[in-house]
């Protein structure tokens, strides 16, 4: 395999007590989010605060740049976009309060109307998404996150011990704590798209962490006299390539997503784009040391 990196030495061990100084304030963030958006005080999309979706076919091809700035110049606010250029059709969302969100309709079709009145077209469907309907959709999306991250624990738990499924745990929770915050803190929107990217985002950072572990569990169990702080360092460092060449590709994909993606993946992608880089750090910084902590001298002895 390309190795970029050969035979480092770094003390990622040693810098434990810095790394979490850095985590803790990314966590603090992450919590704060998660009060806000349970409060609804956050920046929430349309599937938690409530709207109105309205889809509309046109006769001829619609360009969904035409329809963004028709919409933006008729006055309309918080709206997002989705094309289908196969049908001609355009699936507008616009978020509402629970006064208005049941005529939230008539404006978007007063504006298509206005400003694109060389296209014709009929209204597909309309979907209204209640204050209450939100509510219990942000209930479920945190059901989800933490179901998934039981899910974690378990299986790491029978694949090594409950020790590493406890760092594996804390590091996916420290992930998906830390990209909620900066998206809370840069006010971008939390929607399910967000969700999603954030359920991504914990299986590419187990995925990572597996990988480490599996290094430590190995060195471990045949170097029983070196000190596991030392063993912890080594494994880290025999994986870092590995670690950096699968990261950075990753994270060349998102990047694409991000620029040519379009709107639709733009949250997304910025999403995975930060977790990528939180996840690769959360698999040195804290998944390790945290088993560290909790398994005390040895969290594995060799085999008879």
């Amino acid at each position: 395999m390309l190795e970029l990196i050969k035979n480092t030495n770094i003390d990622f061990m040693g810098k434990r007590m810095y790394a979490l100084i850095v985590s803790g304030i990314f966590s603090v963030l992450g919590i704060i989010a998660i009060v806000q958006v349970y409060n609804g005080k956050a920046n929430l999309g349309i599937d938690f605060a409530g709207g109105t979706s309205i889809q509309l076919k046109f006769e001829k091809p619609v360009d969904l740049h035409s329809v963004r700035k028709a919409l933006e110049a008729g006055g309309l606010k918080d709206f997002d976009l989705q094309d289908f250029p196969a049908v001609n059709k355009v699936l507008i969302r616009v978020k509402k309060t629970e006064q208005d969100v049941s005529h939230a309709s008539d404006p978007i079709t007063g504006i298509i109307t206005q400003k694109l009145p060389e296209n014709k077209y009929v209204v597909d469907s309309t979907t209204v998404i209640g204050p209450k309907v939100g509510g219990r959709l942000r209930a479920d999306a945190a059901l989800a996150v933490v179901m998934a991250t039981i899910g974690i624990l378990v299986y790491i738990a029978i694949r090594f011990k409950f020790n590493f499924a406890v760092g594996a745990t804390v590091a996916t929770f420290h992930d998906v704590l830390a990209v909620l915050g900066i998206f809370f803190v840069l006010g971008r929107e939390i929607n399910l798209i967000l969700i999603t990217a954030l359920l991504t985002i914990a299986g590419y950072s187990l995925t990572d962490t597996v990988v480490v572990f599996d290094r430590i569990r190995e060195n471990l169990r045949t170097r029983l006299k070196d000190p596991v702080d030392v063993v912890m360092n080594q494994s880290i460092n025999e994986v870092l390539s590995r670690t950096i060449v699968t990261s950075f590709t990753v994270l060349l994909t998102s990047i694409a997503l991000f620029f040519f993606g379009g709107e639709v993946l733009h949250d997304f992608a910025l999403a995975m784009i930060m977790g990528v880089i939180v996840g690769t750090y959360s698999s040195i910084f804290v998944a390790s040391p945290v088993v560290l902590l909790w398994g005390g001298s040895r969290p594995l002895t060799k085999k008879k």
